[in-house]
């Protein structure tokens, strides 16, 4: 089991990003620890090998009209 700050190291990513991952079930198998003093995650080795980034930042917006990537309204 690996903590947040060692599989943000190893994905080169945030810890805060790993957090989210961790909440939202994207590693397979996660435990949240509660302690008298606070929680935090432990998460399978395991799970980095099926887990995928994807890429940075929000998918781009669905264009109702299908005119996306037309560049004849832009000048």
């Amino acid at each position: 089991m690996l903590t947040v700050r060692e599989v943000a190291v190893r994905l080169g990513a945030a810890e805060s990003s790993v957090r989210f991952w961790a909440r939202s079930g994207r590693f397979e198998g996660a435990q949240r620890e509660v302690t008298p003093v606070g929680s935090y995650w432990m998460i399978p080795e395991s799970a980095l090998e099926r887990f995928s980034m994807g890429s940075p930042g929000r998918p781009p917006k669905a264009d109702p009209k299908g005119t996306a990537g037309s560049s004849s309204n832009r000048r």
